[in-house]
């Protein structure tokens, strides 16, 4: 039976009924994204035109970036070796004191605090980060949902038990463009680039939709600078600290474009079915070093290549790959397997795009790939957070 509705009245429920749709959408859940294709910021993070997310566009200057695929010549060289970040995005675990600790990369022992407590972190109560002398950056996401407490090296060898490390860097905002962070060679991000749990899987015909993060050799790849301020370039905010007589030494290296935060990228007329490859994740890994390319965040110090990828309480991307693949991710020269000769091609074939900057992201022009989704950050918890 059909009922007869006053226009007035009609027009009435219709707002009641937008707006109530209205505030369902506006609850702010995190990694909620403004549109229809949804991207989870906890998996990929910043903002769409952060230099994590950027892809290299048309306007991209290449120049020769004259990576050795054997480092050092060394048949222990590292090919590809890996930086595990500790990416603990837990914002609801239990805050766990972090004390400062002196042993840094000096060989003590960084299970021990020597020093007072500095601020707390949500941690699991049962993840353990053992001593050693690894980088060890870590990343944890506070209460609010948003702001990126980072720090390195970072040791927590007791479970429940406190953690420690030795220096924090500035806090970012996981909406943000997200440039710095925990590497202290450069002082870039710890989390962005970083390849992740879920990402060069079999199945996949495409590689990481995101720039990665490497470390190189700096004593032979990267420009024999004579003072700290030419040691780095845009987007790094630093060097290592013994940049000056370490960086370019072994090779009198003149390549002034391979400097500390150069952007690598595999070339857009280069064919990446003339590298010849042999195995399914060099081939993923291809495809995102031409789309997406990788920054030069860290030295190895002794003779390698690195790529930075995720370790974490919810598990590593070393053990997925071993899983995944059947082989171990970090391999050496000298086990002159499929792996190990792909990633030399690889290596062969990045170029520094010289022209990277804050107004050329990746070059500029036109983009190889579509930008990442946008994203509506929860309102902030914590007045004063940076959005760098």
């Amino acid at each position: 039976m059909a009922t007869n509705i006053h226009p007035i009245l009609k027009l009435l429920l219709l707002a009641i009924v937008f707006q109530t749709l209205l505030a369902a959408g506006g609850g702010g859940n995190q990694g909620a994204v403004a549109g229809a294709n949804a991207r989870n910021v906890l998996q990929q993070p910043f903002a769409p035109d952060s230099i994590w997310n950027m892809p290299i566009g048309s306007g991209a200057v290449f120049v020769e970036a004259n990576l050795n695929p054997r480092p050092g010549a060394s048949p222990w060289s590292s090919m590809p070796g890996i930086d595990e970040e500790k990416l603990i995005l837990t914002p609801r675990a239990p805050l766990t004191t972090i004390f400062h600790s002196d042993a840094a990369w000096s060989g003590k022992d960084r299970c021990v605090a020597t020093g007072k407590p500095m601020y707390a972190v949500p941690m699991p109560s049962d993840y353990i980060i053992p001593d050693s002398d690894e980088n060890s950056p870590a990343v944890f996401l506070m209460q609010d949902g948003r702001t990126l407490v980072q720090t390195q090296p970072v040791a927590r060898c007791t479970a429940r038990g406190p953690a420690t490390s030795y220096a924090r860097f500035e806090d970012v905002d996981l909406y943000g463009a997200g440039i710095t962070g925990a590497h202290g060679g450069s002082g870039l991000s710890a989390i962005g680039g970083s390849i992740r749990r879920g990402e060069l899987r079999p199945g996949k015909n495409t590689g990481p939709p995101h720039a990665l993060k490497v470390n190189v050799y700096a004593r032979e790849a990267l420009f024999n600078c004579a003072m700290r301020s030419a040691c780095s370039r845009w987007p790094a905010v630093t060097s290592d600290s013994y940049a000056v007589g370490w960086y370019g030494h072994a090779s009198n290296n003149t390549n002034s474009a391979m400097k500390m935060g150069a952007l690598l990228a595999i070339p857009g007329n280069m064919s990446i079915a003339s590298l010849g490859l042999e195995t399914a994740p060099a081939m993923q890994l291809a495809w995102t070093l031409q789309n997406y390319g990788a920054y030069i965040v860290d030295d190895t110090y002794a003779p390698g290549f690195a790529f930075s990828v995720e370790d974490g309480p919810g598990g590593s991307k070393k053990d997925e790959f071993r899983r995944d693949w059947g082989f171990d991710m970090a391999q050496k020269l000298r086990d002159d397997t499929a792996w190990v000769r792909d990633i030399q091609r690889l290596v062969s074939a990045l170029h520094v795009v010289d022209n990277n900057g804050p107004s050329s992201i990746g070059g500029g022009g036109v983009l190889r790939q579509a930008l990442a989704p946008g994203l509506r950050p929860p309102a902030p918890d914590r007045a004063g957070l940076r959005a760098d």
